[in-house]
């Protein structure tokens, strides 16, 4: 744990991105005077090292950007002729090594292996089906999908519908298509009035829950439209959104339809309520 912590300190969180002229991911920033063939060299002296310099491992891959990893990695098997992730198996274990092999893949081979994980043998990982596919935009959702084809050989869509089933299937099937509406610098009143109305008629209205409806507004809609239909709705219901999933459905399909609304409706605040569940599992 003392390894864990350490790179924990080491995270760079600086609040103003603006004052940078590099692309940055959230708080996440290239480090500056990057050397790939320095970094390289000190990770392969690191790796060779005695009982192994995890700190020096630690410090060097937790102040990179993943781009300027991967540049490392190149520089790494150009250098000795060996795959970094490798490399780094074989010297750490544990959830150091999780952690490290982790950071190594780009955003889009972690998802697609983390999904291809939570679908592989006996049983399917809802949850983390649920986190991954429910957070991502369209962007990411594409470029997982076509990591996944290179990884496993075969579509991540095939292997959802061969693992899920029923409603819970047909609105991991919608979102992981990625085709959620653009943003649009006009507001369309009337369109949110009418899904507004549409979703309290779906649901809390009528008995049962059109669950097709559900999925096509939540999953085809813009975030922004999406986040003003939820207000809306709160004339239409006694409930709120989430609070009318909770009454309508049960199971994967509600745990489903409740992240999504959560990462809709402010999904920085999703990923903080993740963290701080996960840091209270007890080990």
């Amino acid at each position: 744990m003392a390894c864990i912590h350490e790179i924990l300190s080491k995270l760079k969180l600086e609040g103003n991105q603006s004052s940078s002229s590099h692309p940055t991911c959230g708080t996440v920033r290239p480090s500056t005077n990057f050397d790939a063939e320095k970094d390289a060299a000190a990770l392969e002296t690191a790796i060779k090292t005695k009982g192994v310099d995890e700190l020096t491992i630690i410090n060097i891959l937790t102040n990179r950007s993943n781009d300027q990893r991967q540049d490392i990695a190149f520089a790494y098997q150009r250098r000795t002729k060996k795959d970094l992730p490798s490399a780094l198996k074989g010297a750490l274990s544990g959830h150091l090594e999780t952690l490290l092999l982790g950071l190594m893949k780009t955003p889009p081979q972690y998802d697609a292996s983390e999904l291809k994980g939570a679908m592989k043998g006996l049983g399917t990982d809802e949850d983390t089906l649920i986190e991954i596919i429910c957070s991502r935009d369209n962007q990411e959702l594409q470029a997982i999908q076509a990591a996944y084809r290179e990884l496993y050989k075969t579509e991540l869509e095939k292997d959802i519908v061969s693992d899920t089933s029923g409603d819970f299937r047909k609105l991991m099937v919608a979102l992981a298509k990625g085709k959620r509406q653009g943003e649009s610098s006009v507001v369309d009143y009337e369109k949110i009035d009418q899904d507004a109305r549409e979703l309290y008629e779906a649901g809390v209205k009528r008995k049962g829950t059109d669950v097709s409806k559900w999925i096509t507004i939540m999953t085809e809609r813009s975030i922004p439209h999406l986040q003003k239909v939820f207000e809306r709705y709160k004339s239409y219901s006694p409930y709120d959104m989430q609070e009318s999933i909770k009454k309508e459905v049960k199971g994967d399909l509600e745990n489903a339809f409740l992240n999504l609304v959560q990462c809709i409706q402010n999904k920085p605040l999703y990923f903080a309520d993740r963290l701080y569940e996960s840091m209270k599992v007890k080990y």
